[in-house]
């Protein structure tokens, strides 16, 4: 009942639905074996026929043993089918909703029209923290909208979206504005003096003697703004109340917990709340919560009417849950023998999830202070954050990986054997040398100026490794992406062509966080508010992209909605060191950071 979201679905659900369909097999036979007066040792079944192997002429299929019965039956301690039997699950499967969604038949939220439903338009505050004074709406009752008016929530309506979005323009609210506080540029020195205590998440060895045995000490600080959803499908949710009930169709991650949440805001038990979830047009952790699925059903139950509410772009950005702003402190050492003798790693905002490194140090320690969860200090974040696709697990990546290039160059020796040294780890061993052959990976020091970048790491046990190339534009900071090629273990790869499709999205989705994507603000008013400030990945940025799934039926199937996100920014940020010898410590990596770094040397 908590969602979609974390890559959780073939991990959690595949062994209880492999379960589920081992017993039932089992129970099939049972029955298939009283009705043929056979033992069930002696039963074989193929497309649903099942057959008595010493009397060919005697079979019956599954349908004619259930005839549309329920049945009732359990038999405990059946066994799985074991991999090597597999027929379906291995092989590629075509997508059922690839059909409609290239024709334009898929239905989403904002697609459901119902006689007599009113579009809704909502009064919205300027900046977070601001407080209504005193709202007019006389003008736009006059104009023929009609309004509903419940506590905070204040809103139009009107069967004809144009003329909602024009009464609304004819509301005048009043607000007072919270006092200044922070922007997109103080934000990291306002997380350090605001954020918790720093807890130790891990810890081994001693600090001070991984420092003795340093060579040579490389300490760096790095940085991620906010980060928005940007979905396709904006928050959008049509509402409909009769009779007691409430049906809403929301473009929601959380069906159940939407459930609850308009149960609760309308007065209604849950039983009498009914959520159907659409097709969601883009989460990525974004649409796990559903703000504008309350909106419809409190504005449903004033008005009598269905409702319908779908937040436009601005509202959008406002209101999203973005992943949140981050500082990351490390302090690394490395030996004269080129080993890394010292690890100390704090991170500040982003949360713990794959901060601790697993690489060999003998002496380290990871500290962490606040996360994306909750749980945060009041006003440590402007606004609300959440998870926005692997939380924590991009920042923490992206330092991690940024700093052990930086580890190498000082030691003198190639990035991809200076990782090998220090692991033993046979799972990540195994998807960085599969992904250094594809990508025919040169040997040599950083910078070489060829442009190539390497990166790797763990989400969820799933194990991820990128090498990619890109080409420098020294005149205007420009990165251009030329090459990607990702490696992933996710243990048995249930369905090859949606793995290689999650590969595909991530890398595309990772240029967005790695060079543009970031989250502008001043006193809690968001400054972007539509594609036109806030960048998302272009046709023109995608890269060669080249997947390899790391063949590994013997571990059990895990999730690929994430694992290979986490290592863009800190390849983008590698590759650019080795064409241009800067490195690039703050994501989003924008032409002008870039330039600055450049100009910096």
């Amino acid at each position: 009942d908590m969602g979609t979201f974390g890559s959780m679905n073939v991990r959690n659900f595949g062994p209880a639905l492999r379960g589920a369909g081992a017993e039932a097999k089992a129970i099939l036979l049972q029955m298939a074996a009283e009705q043929l007066k056979a033992p069930p040792a002696r039963l074989q079944v193929k497309g649903g026929v099942v057959t008595d192997s010493a009397a060919p002429g005697k079979s019956v299929t599954y349908g004619q043993l259930v005839q549309g019965k329920r049945i009732e039956r359990h038999i405990e301690g059946v066994a799985v089918k074991p991999v090597t039997a597999y027929t379906v699950v291995g092989r590629a499967a075509p997508r059922k909703d690839a059909l409609e969604k290239v024709t334009g038949k898929a239905k989403y939220c904002g697609d459901f029209m119902f006689t007599g439903m009113l579009h809704a338009r909502l009064v919205r505050p300027p900046a977070h923290g601001a407080k209504l004074k005193d709202a007019d709406t006389s003008a736009a009752e006059k104009a023929g909208a009609r309004v509903v008016r419940d506590g905070e929530l204040i809103a139009v309506l009107h069967e004809r979206p144009d003329l909602a979005d024009k009464a609304l323009g004819l509301v005048k609210a009043q607000f007072e504005r919270p006092l200044p506080t922070v922007d997109d540029k103080t934000i990291f020195d306002h997380l350090l003096k605001t954020g918790p205590p720093p807890q130790n998440v891990g810890a081994s060895g001693d600090l001070a003697e991984g420092a003795k045995a340093s060579a040579a000490i490389v300490e760096e600080t790095y940085l991620n703004s906010y980060v928005a959803h940007a979905p396709m499908e904006t928050h959008s949710a049509t509402a409909v109340v009769e009779n007691g009930k409430v049906t809403v169709w929301a473009g929601t991650q959380a069906p159940f917990s939407v459930r609850q949440q308009v149960a609760q805001a309308v007065g209604f038990p849950p039983q009498n709340v009914r959520i159907i979830a659409s097709y969601v047009g883009g989460g990525f952790g974004g649409k796990s919560a559903a703000a504008q699925a309350v909106e419809a059903a409190r504005l449903a139950k004033a008005t009598g009417k269905p409702v319908q509410v779908v937040w436009n772009r601005a509202e959008e950005f406002f209101y999203d849950t973005f992943r949140p702003a981050a500082v990351v402190k490390i302090r690394a050492g490395v030996s004269s023998a080129g080993k890394i003798a010292l690890w100390d790693y704090s991170v500040c905002g982003a949360g713990e999830r794959e901060a601790k490194t697993y690489y060999d140090v003998p002496h380290q320690r990871t500290l962490s202070a606040g996360g994306w969860q909750g749980g945060n200090p009041p006003g440590m974040h402007p606004f609300a954050i959440g998870p926005w696709r692997a939380p924590s697990v991009n920042t923490n990546t992206f330092a991690r990986e940024s700093h052990m290039d930086a580890l190498a160059a000082k030691a003198g020796i190639d990035p991809l054997e200076f990782r090998l040294k220090h692991l033993s780890d046979a799972r990540m061993r195994r998807v960085l040398e599969a992904v250094a052959k594809q990508f025919a990976w040169k040997a040599g020091k950083a910078p070489s100026g060829r442009g190539a970048g390497i990166a790797c790491g763990i989400y969820s046990n799933a194990y991820a490794a990128t090498m990619a190339d890109v080409v420098v534009d020294k005149k205007t900071g420009h990165v251009q992406v030329t090459r990607v090629v990702s490696a992933m273990d996710v243990g048995l790869a249930v369905n090859p062509d949606g793995l290689r499709q999650q590969m595909e999205g991530c890398i595309a989705m990772g240029l967005g966080y790695s060079l543009t994507e970031e989250v502008h603000f001043k006193d809690g008013e968001v400054l972007d508010r539509n594609f036109d400030s806030y960048q998302i990945p272009r046709f023109s940025w995608m890269p060669k992209m080249e997947t390899i799934l790391i063949d590994n039926p013997g571990s059990p199937a895990l999730g690929a909605g994430e694992p290979p996100i986490i290592t863009m920014g800190a390849v983008i940020a590698n590759a650019i060191f080795d064409a241009a010898g800067v490195r690039l410590r703050q994501l989003p990596m924008t032409p002008a950071r870039v330039l600055e770094a450049l100009k910096k040397g």
